[in-house]
């Protein structure tokens, strides 16, 4: 298989997240796990089996290979695929699906499907996605992926198997459904999208950007152009109560250890260990237990 779109995997528990993503050239992300993925800035290879991706918002490096995306599973023979997008945006991606559908004179068949802030979709039976409302230049969404639990209700612990049996065949619910957040995916996003969010703060993982990290790239300037800088995430540290912060979508104005050096003094010992800085030529360990 051609490895045509670059991207880094690192391994967290149960979960494996797959992706790229540099400001203003192109950002997709993979967790094969949950049988999803985020934008599609580019679209490698390896991706193409995963049916179902959600989309922030319509900026080309998030969203100009769905075409292609959508192409090569036709080529393939495989299901059309299903995406969510904002709203908003649905009938321009529309309009540029049928575009291309001339150009390349062959059908792109695909469901797509409009989401708005407050949103849930129901991804299977064990897991739900919530969207939610962050802060670009343009309307964008976040996405969170929940774990659904259900839980014998506390009156009923004491109770027996059979017991339990005859009370909810007699129509009373004897469980409560309980919710655990995996994973956070703001996508491109001013500090307000994680502050309006808690949610996100408490996943198990979260993805989310740093844009900026020079002490001379004003921080107020940044805000106002919808992306965050590593000064917004010092003044949160105490904020955060993910396992597991991935820091991406860096600007191209800075190398890998230009971005290294400027955090790590910054947040010494990186938000304890939690903090991962998501670049090509990544300098720490691939795997975490």
């Amino acid at each position: 298989m051609p490895e045509n779109a670059p991207f880094l995997t690192y391994k967290h528990r149960n979960q494996t997240i797959e992706g790229y993503s540099r400001a203003a050239v192109q950002s997709y992300w993979r967790l094969p796990e949950l049988k999803i993925g985020f934008d599609l800035g580019a679209q490698p290879w390896d991706f193409m089996g995963t049916a179902t991706w959600a989309i922030t918002h319509g900026h080309l490096d998030h969203v100009a290979a769905l075409p292609v995306y959508v192409a090569r599973r036709r080529m393939m023979k495989m299901e059309p695929p299903t995406i969510y997008l904002p709203g908003h945006i649905l009938p321009g991606v529309e309009a540029l699906l049928k575009a291309y559908s001339r150009l390349d004179r062959g059908r792109l068949p695909c469901e797509l499907i409009p989401v708005e802030p407050g949103d849930e979709i129901e991804l299977s039976r064990e897991l739900v996605m919530s969207v939610h409302r962050t802060t670009h230049t343009v309307p964008s969404v976040g996405y969170l992926i929940w774990e659904r639990r259900n839980k014998l209700r506390p009156e009923f612990q004491t109770l027996s198997g059979p017991e339990i049996r005859d009370i909810r065949m007699s129509g009373t619910e004897v469980s409560v459904e309980t919710r655990l957040p995996l994973v956070a995916y703001t996508g491109d996003t001013s500090p307000p999208g994680l502050d309006q969010n808690p949610q996100f703060l408490e996943s198990q993982i979260l993805i989310t950007e740093m844009t900026f990290v020079a002490p001379k790239h004003r921080k107020e300037k940044i805000h106002k152009h919808g992306h965050m800088h590593l000064d917004d995430f010092v003044e949160r540290a105490d904020a955060f109560r993910n396992e597991l912060i991935i820091a991406a979508h860096f600007s191209v104005r800075y190398n890998a250890q230009q971005v290294h050096r400027q955090v790590e003094k910054k947040l010494p010992g990186l938000l304890d260990g939690r903090l991962k800085i998501w670049l090509p030529d990544e300098r720490v360990d691939q795997s975490s237990q």
